[in-house]
Order: structure tokens, then C-alpha cells, then sequence
């Protein structure tokens, strides 16, 4: 079992000695219990309101280091090629402080029948899949550094 008490600072070129896998709700808590991919209990306790970046790397207590990855979920994308309705999209979205991850001319949705009948007639086709959904943190957080590890 590991104890996760600490995030590690900004790091490069470190051995890795376990993965756990989080969806993005996971992802948003600060204590919680897991099972890392090579079957060792994980026990978190971090500060909270912080959300856990992909990528980022855990310090257990007896040392071992435990990097997260996303893991794969039931999501809607929708797509469109107009700008303006993209844009639309995204506004009524965000109106409805909805989770939301951007592409370029794509978004992702959790799945809820509502939102899609709500793409869809602003005229993005959507279609449910199984993706890692990486929302937006929003403007006001603090936790907006993604960082591939990998120089």
C-alpha cells in the first residue's frame, strides 16, 4: 500500500515506480482511495482544490514515485466546421457552467441526452465515445500547467 501525502515539484529524468489511473472526477479529489496498475492500494491525501494534472507525479511515503494517467471514459464529442457555431456551442455551455474540453472545432461532454439534443440543434454533430476527457480548468484556477515530461 502506498500513502500519497506529496506532489512532486516540477521534475525531470526521475524513475517512475507505479502509474495510477484516474478518470477526471478522480482527478479533482484530494483524498481518495485507488488501485495503481500494478495492483498496490493508493491512499491520497492532498490538499483539495487542486485537481491532479496527467502526467503529474506522486510521492508516497516510503518514497516511491507514482505518476497519473488519464483514464478512458464514456464521453460525447461534438464537432463542427463554422466558427460561429462552435463559438455558440462553447457560450451556451459555459453558461451552463458545463465541463468542457476544447479542440479545434471539437468539444467533449460528459454524456447527457439534454446537451446533446442542444448541440446538435445548434448544428455540431456529436457522437459517444470512450476518450480520457481533460475539461478545462477555468479561469480562475490555479492548476493549469500540463507538462509533457518527456524533453
Amino acid at each position: 500500500m502506498y500513502e500519497v501525502y506529496e506532489r512532486m515539484d516540477h521534475v525531470h529524468d526521475i524513475a517512475i515506480d507505479d502509474r495510477l489511473e484516474l478518470d477526471h472526477l478522480q482527478r479533482e479529489k484530494g483524498r481518495f482511495k485507488a488501485i495503481s496498475q500494478s495492483g498496490a492500494e493508493v491512499r491520497v491525501f492532498l490538499d483539495r482544490g487542486h485537481t491532479l494534472q496527467i502526467g503529474e507525479i506522486l510521492k508516497s511515503q516510503c518514497g516511491q514515485h507514482i505518476t497519473v494517467i488519464g483514464a478512458e471514459e464514456p464521453v460525447v464529442t461534438a464537432r463542427c466546421d463554422d466558427w460561429e457555431i462552435f463559438s455558440r456551442a462553447c457560450y451556451h455551455l459555459g453558461n451552463r457552467h458545463v465541463k468542457l474540453q476544447v479542440g479545434k472545432k471539437w468539444l467533449r461532454i460528459t454524456p447527457d441526452h439534454v446537451l446533446e439534443e442542444l448541440l446538435t440543434g445548434l448544428g455540431l454533430s456529436t457522437q459517444r465515445e470512450v476518450a480520457v476527457f481533460l475539461p478545462e480548468s477555468g479561469a480562475y484556477s490555479s492548476s493549469s500547467h500540463v507538462h509533457s515530461h518527456s524533453h
